[in-house]
């Protein structure tokens, strides 16, 4: 009697329970199956493992920078978002990673997807070493200027960060900072486009924006004729219509919005 095959439904259900060690095995034993629907679901996984390695060998190379720095010490990677919406805060996020990180898929937060950043940031706060996030409000922007901001922004983190290592009886050595010299102090490293260069950056680019965003979200229920959900305060065409209509809210930057009002009417 011949043995009668295993449903292609249920060999899919191996090939998904299967971890990425047993996948191997599971090519061999079934490459003789000349189903379409087999050696589909093969090459399937194979690609997806393809990818998977290409991801790994992409991200260590995004560890560059920490391997340059490494027998200095503890290195910490900053960044920012919000630099120019005319709503919200402008945040700072400041991270330490593992020497041995395995965190797949950083880039620059703009790159990626809101559910894919949201994913990361999660791993990135559960793993670090270290990690801050520090918020400079519409009116201190207001009063002060962006620069100034910035410059706070990042050296509350760098405080942070330094307290955190305090704690554990170690200090912070390298800065690793995303754009141009700010000149916070003499362990600052600039990287131009580093969001997407540098490992720990990226890192600190996600949880800024994953942060900032879900901020933006709940402006969004309090002043909900500004579409935040959606804009995250950038100057959206109907962001502005608002604005023109309603005038600003406390969370606007009013130097921003002057070529649309010069008054909160909130």
């Amino acid at each position: 009697m011949t043995e009668k095959k295993q449903s292609i439904s249920a060999i899919r259900e191996i090939f998904a329970a299967a971890s990425e060690t047993e996948l191997p095995a599971l090519y061999l034993e079934y490459e003789e199956d000349s189903r379409a629907g087999v050696q589909n679901l093969i090459q399937k996984y194979q690609k997806q493992e393809e990818a998977l390695k290409k991801e790994r060998e992409r991200t260590e190379q995004m560890k560059i920078y920490e391997h340059k720095y490494e027998d200095l010490g503890w290195i910490c990677g900053i960044d920012e978002v919000g630099r120019g919406p005319l709503a919200g805060p402008v945040v700072a996020g400041a991270v330490i990673l593992p020497r041995d990180s395995k965190i797949l898929y950083l880039n620059d937060s703009k790159q990626l997807s809101a559910e894919r950043r949201e994913e990361i940031a999660a791993v990135v706060r559960e793993v670090a070493i270290a990690w801050d996030i520090e918020y400079i409000q519409p009116q201190e922007i207001d009063e002060h200027g962006m620069t100034w901001a910035l410059r706070t922004a990042n050296l509350r983190a760098i405080a942070a960060i330094e307290e955190q290592l305090s704690a554990k009886d170690t200090s912070l050595d390298v800065v690793l900072l995303d754009g141009n010299a700010q000149h916070l102090d003499a362990r600052e490293v600039n990287i131009v486009k580093g969001d997407g260069k540098c490992a720990s950056i990226a890192a600190a680019s996600i949880i800024a924006k994953v942060d900032r965003d879900a901020l933006m979200c709940r402006y969004a229920e309090q002043f909900p004729h500004y579409g935040f959900e959606s804009n995250k305060g950038y100057a959206s065409a109907e962001h502005i219509e608002a604005i023109k209509q309603y005038g600003l809210s406390p969370v606007h930057r009013a130097s921003f919005c002057r070529a649309w009002t010069q008054e909160a009417l909130f």
